[in-house]
């Protein structure tokens, strides 16, 4: 071996040796030592990594909760109020109950009430056929039908019906964790509290355009024609914007009266026992007639 190689290799090697040097003195000086604890917050959690608490995951969930120190602003949707005692027993602290949240589709705009009028042959995929035209059923705002919520849910909680063309959520298996609401190109999909007995009213419409344009396409769109808007005076808890009337879940006392009232069957109400009618009541005859001798 000549002097030559000798050199490169002794270079080579000592440049090894103060790199090494370097970088173990960087790892002990910027070493940061983490709270055991995020690993006990962290094991509990369902795993699901579903962005629902707002947060990038479960792991980074557990890292804010333990530097924060306080439950306020954390809530897991996933496993709900359960979950977050559990939580707020091993830190000490103390959790808020929230009314579960469920997804709902402000869209009935199935093949039944929104007859199909062309033939979509492309990519089976809402956010790429929202950006080509406005839909097989005609209506820009109603839903696709072609799954991108069905394949964000990590539960299996919303389905694509394929008879009706529309997205279907299973109550029993929604978590409320907001995958399918960013998901869906045309904003159609909601979370509303799950209410007491899992009773709900909402308009199951988004379409934003006239009456007379919005029902030539569905049968059941909203209108905008504020009867439900007036029957609701008492509680305010619906507006109409744009054509389209809103009902606020936390206003709302599901006294079901603007369900009554909606011309094209627009507001849903769901899980409520059938309304018992009402009989006339009958005024009794009069038995003697003014004037008649005792």
């Amino acid at each position: 071996m000549d002097t030559t190689t000798i050199s490169a290799v002794i270079s080579l090697s000592s440049l090894g040796v103060i790199a090494s040097t370097i970088l173990y003195i960087a790892s002990k000086k910027f070493q940061v030592i983490e709270d055991p604890i995020i690993d006990e917050v962290d094991e509990i959690l369902p795993s699901a990594n579903c962005g629902g608490c707002g947060l990038a995951g479960c792991r980074n969930f557990a890292e804010e909760i333990v530097k924060s120190k306080d439950l306020t602003n954390f809530y897991c949707p996933v496993g709900g109020n359960e979950l977050m005692e559990e939580i707020a027993n091993l830190l000490g602290l103390v959790a808020e109950k929230k009314d579960p949240l469920i997804a709902v589709i402000k869209c009935s705009g199935h093949i039944h009430n929104t007859p199909l009028k062309t033939e979509y042959d492309g990519a089976v995929n809402c956010s790429v056929s929202h950006f080509l035209f406005s839909g097989e059923k005609g209506c820009a705002y109603g839903c696709m039908g072609l799954g991108d919520c069905e394949r964000v849910c990590n539960f299996g909680a919303i389905t694509i019906d394929e008879e009706k063309h529309l997205a279907v959520v299973d109550e029993e298996k929604c978590t409320g964790c907001n995958m399918c609401i960013v998901a869906c190109p045309r904003d159609i999909i909601e979370l509303r509290p799950k209410g007491k007995k899992n009773r709900r009213i909402y308009v199951a419409c988004n379409n934003h355009e006239k009456g007379g344009i919005a029902k030539k396409n569905c049968i059941v769109a909203c209108i905008g024609c504020s009867k439900c808007l007036k029957v609701c005076d008492k509680f305010n808890a619906i507006t109409i914007k744009e054509n389209l009337a809103y009902i606020d879940a936390e206003l709302c006392k599901n006294c079901r009266k603007c369900v009554a009232v909606c011309p094209t069957n627009a507001i849903l109400e769901l899980n409520f026992p059938p309304k018992k009618e009402r009989k006339p009541k009958i005024k009794s005859e009069q038995k003697v007639e003014k004037g008649e001798n005792r």
